[in-house]
């Protein structure tokens, strides 16, 4: 204390006898001299408010007068004034305590050397935010607002004082941990502001007391003030700058958690901290790999200004470690190698600085990115996929060092049920396609496929294919092609999400390989064959014809059917190889049903093909559910010949075998439902077969020699669809015979389908009715009626009845049949019409029939 400062003359004796200074300065140390000596002993009253009187008069004259010089000041504040207002710390009462700390502070702005007041205020200071301390042991601050006052007068001390609370520095940080912990935020705010002020005052010793301060902190960081989070993570920074830097391991931890703070400013200040750690932490190079990760998360926030900070902050770090090594780096800095052509669009190139330094710290900071992707917390899993990211942009080809287990963690990864963290593994995986020869990548990705299709690999091997050029690529397309077209592969489930990412391989070929999938096109084709086959996946079907569409583009095609065109047979032959063993539940048989139907009239270039596939798969001896799904198939392609089977006009090359090895086989009667709906398919087969109008009159004969008598057995059958179609058929047969038909034939026909004419289906009894007049219009010559006179007068009879008929359209179509048989027999009608015409419940119709029968001139 013994220290002296040049002054001006007499300013020694400022303390004790009012200098002549004091006058020329205009008495204001006199004056504040008598007030002390008038207000001193007040402050020792018993009652409160004698003492408030007296510290407020005294805050008067401290306050609204001209100060005198600080050394004057000093040596009037340094005397009994000092312990007047350290006992008044303890006063019992708030507003005591309050304009003692007041005027503490005042005097500690004002004083010429403040440190020679902390022998006896910093204990007192201490001692009252902490419990105890000062002159004599007490009580701890119990208000809240003089709490603060308090430790705002302790930052002051810290930064006036400066190295000279050097022997107080173990009672400041005791009391500092004390109120980090304080229940008001506002202390706690004030005594991150302190610990700063103690860290920056002693540089050189706080180091080695820096720690105390730590838990302390990290205790307060996850405050529900953000403004005391933030104030939390700045002390922090300063706390470790100036401290022990072993502190960085205590709180990382906890700053990561702070990353994913709902409040940006929290956010920011945590990348803000981290940023000048990396700057200028003394042992930052030891603690790189632990604070590069906190601050490229910041690289993914949402807030805009927290990007840019972390971007600035990163830039100056990178060219900093770079002038740091500039001689280890010599070479590269003067050979600098350009990024690739096909760099991501849009963004910037790291500095050579930064990526080094993620370079040569990824094989530290993987691992811990590899746990945390896969971590329970939803969070934590999109941070470290978003750096995961950022990290391989850095790394570029240096990734192939640690492909391996990038892959496991991508794999592993794109499976999330979070959209964000599948985006980012997958620009991950576009990453190492831009960065990573191919051969490599494939080696690995494709062999992991083989082994367990799954859609995280078909995923990863699509993203790897986006980010690969063109070029490199290249050689590499019919590889690729070929192991998705593999049966383990393509059919490995059934799962949309399975087939989505299969798809996916494709489309990313496609677009990045061009014209150079011409030769992988067979195998593409395969798989879209495939997806399109696959049940469940109805979703998908447009994205697969748009796929389509693109694979026939890049080969300057016109569009789909041009590349059906093209691969026609292959395809036919693929699934010819193993159609004898098909059953209804194998995919072969759906993706038979996708070729044949997508392909509209490429098909008849491969009807043999087409023809020796349904031949061997409609057998009656297989799976019964297999040949009812191929003649539905075959009804849809019959119907629209022209468009599909018959296009070229080469279908009646194969009529024979349509016929007798097709549908005879399986128009023959079984017991049991599903026997029943094969033979309604195939009549549906054989009606859209004639309906179709392919077959010439000569065909159609040769059709009905053949199935006439299968299909006079199927109007029986109990599926209503039959029965129609049955007599639609048969209704045709005979328009096409005329009168060649023998009449034995006619003579068979006749009663079944007139049976059909009490059927409980009014639209087959329709279509009976149609067909009773093609047989009636069968018998045309005056010689061959005769010997059908009695058969004929039975129709007629069973006929009238039906005339009778509660239904209109019945009876109208029934009237339509008698009217067109009315000229074979019209006596024997008109006899009938008579026996029988009061019989029923109007006479309308009998009385229009023989009204026709008249017209026609015919003599009763």
């Amino acid at each position: 204390m013994n220290e002296r400062t040049p002054a001006r003359p007499g300013a020694a004796m400022a303390a004790g006898s009012g200098s002549s200074e004091d006058e020329a300065e205009g008495g204001g140390a006199e004056e504040l001299r008598r007030a002390l000596s008038r207000l001193l002993p007040l402050l020792e009253q018993e009652g409160k408010a004698a003492r408030a009187r007296a510290l407020e008069e005294l805050r008067r004259e401290l306050e609204d007068r001209p100060p005198p010089p600080r050394r004057a000041f000093q040596a009037l504040f340094s005397g009994p004034l000092l312990d007047r207002l350290l006992l008044r710390l303890a006063d019992p009462a708030d507003g005591c305590r309050a304009l003692a700390a007041r005027l503490l502070r005042l005097g500690v702005l004002r004083a010429a050397r403040p440190h020679r007041l902390l022998p006896r205020l910093l204990p007192a200071l201490a001692g009252r935010l902490r419990g105890g301390g000062g002159p004599g042991p007490g009580p701890a601050e119990p208000c809240e607002e003089l709490r603060l006052d308090l430790v705002r007068l302790l930052g002051l001390l810290a930064r006036r004082c400066g190295p000279r609370l050097r022997p107080y520095l173990d009672d400041v940080l005791a009391a500092l941990a004390r109120s980090l912990g304080d229940p008001f935020p506002d202390v706690r705010r004030e005594s991150c502001a302190g610990a700063e002020a103690c860290a920056r005052a002693l540089p050189d010793d706080f180091h080695m007391h820096s720690e105390t301060l730590i838990i302390p902190l990290m205790q307060t960081i996850s405050h529900q003030h953000s403004k005391v989070r933030v104030a939390v993570i700045e002390a922090t920074g300063t706390v470790i700058q100036f401290g022990n830097g072993k502190s960085v391991d205590d709180v990382l931890a906890h700053f990561a958690q702070r990353l994913f703070d709902d409040v940006p400013q929290v956010r920011k200040a945590v990348t803000s901290v981290v940023g000048n750690w990396l700057l200028d932490l003394r042992d930052r190079y030891s603690y790189f790999h632990k604070l590069i990760p906190l601050l490229l998360s910041s690289f993914n926030d949402e807030i805009p200004e927290i990007k840019q900070l972390a971007f600035d902050l990163w830039e100056k770090i990178g060219l900093q470690w770079q002038k740091e090594n500039e001689d280890d780096l010599k070479d590269k800095l003067d050979f600098a190698a350009p990024p690739p052509s096909h760099y991501p669009e849009g963004v910037i190139r790291p500095g050579l600085g930064c990526r080094e330094l993620v370079f040569r710290n990824l094989s530290k900071i993987l691992p811990a990115i590899c746990h945390d992707i896969t971590d329970w917390l939803a969070g934590t899993r999109v941070k470290a996929a978003q750096l995961l990211t950022v990290l391989l942009l850095h790394a570029e080809d240096h990734i192939t060092q640690h492909l391996e287990i990038v892959l496991r963690t991508l794999y592993r990864a794109c499976s999330d049920e979070e959209k964000v963290v599948v985006s980012s593994c997958a620009k991950s995986a576009e990453l190492i396609g831009t960065f990573v020869n191919p051969e490599v990548f494939l080696k690995l990705i494709l062999a992991a496929l083989e082994k367990s299709p799954l859609p995280p690999y078909l995923m990863v091997l699509a993203a790897v294919i986006r980010g690969c050029s063109r070029e490199d690529l290249k050689l590499h397309i019919n590889s690729i092609a070929n192991t998705l077209s593999q049966t383990q592969i393509c059919q490995g489930s059934e799962e949309v999400i399975y087939m989505e990412q299969l798809l996916c391989c494709v489309q990313a070929l496609i677009k990045v390989g061009k014209e150079d999938c011409t030769e992988a096109s067979l195998p593409l084709m395969e798989v879209l064959v495939t997806i399109m086959a696959i049940p469940g996946v109805a979703s998908l079907h447009e994205k697969v014809q748009e796929t389509m569409t693109s694979l026939a583009v890049v080969q300057k095609m016109d569009g789909i059917l041009d590349l059906y065109r093209q691969h026609i047979d292959q395809l036919m032959e693929w699934l010819s190889s193993s159609h004898d063993q098909w059953n209804c539940y194998s995919l072969e048989l759906l993706q038979f049903e996708v070729v044949v139907t997508q392909s509209g009239p490429v098909l008849s270039e491969a009807l043999h093909h087409f023809i020796s596939i349904l031949k061997t798969c409609l057998q009656p001896t297989k799976d019964p559910k297999m040949r009812l799904k191929l003649f539905t198939v075959l009804s849809q392609l019959l119907l629209k010949a022209n468009n599909s089977v018959n296009s070229q006009g080469q279908f009646h090359e194969y009529l024979e075998t349509m016929i007798k090895d097709i549908l005879v086989p399986n128009l023959q009667w079984h017991a049991g439902r599903t026997a029943g709906a094969i033979r309604t398919t195939a009549v549906s087969c054989l009606w859209a077969l004639i309906y179709s109008e392919m077959l010439s009159t000569e065909q159609v004969l040769e059709v009905q020699e053949l199935l006439l008598p299968q299909i006079i057995t199927t109007l029986e059958e109990d599926s209503k669809m039959t029965r129609l179609l049955s007599c639609r058929i048969i209704s045709i047969f005979l328009k096409s015979c005329g009168d060649m038909i023998v009449p034995d034939k006619l003579l068979k026909i006749y009663p079944e389908v007139l049976k059909r004419m009490d059927d409980a289906s009014n639209e087959v009894r329709t279509a009976a009715a149609s067909t009773l007049i093609s047989w009636l219009k069968c018998i045309q010559n005056d010689d061959g009626k005769f010997v059908f006179q009695s058969n004929i007068q039975f129709l007629y009879q069973e006929l009238l009845v039906h005339l009778d008929d509660p239904d209109n359209g019945i009876q109208n179509a029934v009237l339509e049949v008698l009217k067109e048989g009315s000229v074979l027999f019209p006596d024997i009608l008109v006899k009938e019409i008579e026996s029988v015409k009061h019989k029923h419940r109007s006479p309308v119709f009998c009385e229009e029939l023989l009204q026709h029968v008249q017209a026609d001139g015919v003599a009763f």
